[in-house]
């Protein structure tokens, strides 16, 4: 495992300053992705958390999903755009690719593009609203970032001309995606503090949210031939959005 990889996936996944000659590579973006997320989760929660003190749920619920966006360059969000443009529309799997590295986003990619985001924000301030709600905005964060890692699992098919797709294939090993899921479940439970309903309602939302990722990169393989790092950025923000709903859905 490359001890720089923190910083390579810092440089591509955040706008944060890193060393140039630290961060050359590309082989540990997506093994430490996870690592990223705990930090802009933490961040975004912060702010979340601040904004509904100050002035309530639904301001804190959009400076958090906006904190999130400008911390990331809104990279994953053009993903998630570029990807609906893609898979959207019916068209043949060249042409598809096509419309997916043009840099104009089409009606069918704004239209995902604003639901989820409102999706994103009405849920975040549901929670928000509950004492204990800024473990599950974290909680997305994390899981947005463990379903990117899966992309980089061994045998994963990459998409014809996605030059990220083809620098981080199969830079994940099974082991290590394990191991990440695992410590995921320990934060979990040491941010629910012994509550078993709230361990509960963090570890279930965070599994929908990966399988509902998992449906979407199944479609991106039938669809597109397998991945591209729109795909990687659109299955993030799909985890994080399911992610949301369910644990705001679990709130009592």
């Amino acid at each position: 495992m490359r001890w720089t990889g923190p910083l390579e996936a810092a440089a591509v996944l955040t706008v944060l300053p890193v060393p140039a000659r630290a961060a050359a590579g590309t082989r540990g973006v997506l093994p430490w992705a996870p690592l990223v997320g705990l930090v802009l989760g933490g961040v975004a929660t912060g702010v979340a958390v601040a904004g509904t003190r100050l002035v309530g749920p639904l301001v804190g619920a959009v400076l958090g999903v906006a904190t999130l966006a400008a911390l990331t360059r809104g990279l994953h969000l053009d993903g998630l755009a570029d990807t609906a443009d893609g898979l959207g529309p019916l068209r043949g799997r060249e042409r598809a690719l096509e419309v997916m590295r043009q840099g104009d986003v089409g009606p069918f990619g704004v239209a995902t593009l604003l639901l989820v985001v409102l999706l994103q924000v009405s849920c975040a301030a549901v929670l928000l609203a509950d004492a204990d709600g800024w473990a599950g905005l974290w909680a997305a964060v994390l899981a947005a970032r463990l379903a990117m890692t899966r992309t980089g699992l061994p045998r994963v098919a990459v998409a014809e001309g996605s030059t990220l797709g083809r620098a981080v294939a199969g830079t994940v090993s099974r082991r290590w995606w394990t191991g990440c899921l695992l410590a995921a479940v320990a934060l979990a439970l040491g941010a629910a503090g012994g509550d078993w309903r709230l361990a509960g309602q963090l570890v279930g939302s965070a599994a929908a949210g990966l399988v509902a990722a998992e449906l979407l990169l199944r479609r991106a393989r039938t669809r597109l031939g397998g991945v591209t790092g729109d795909v990687m950025g659109a299955v993030g923000e799909t985890a994080a959005a399911v992610t949301l709903l369910v644990a705001a859905a679990a709130v009592p």
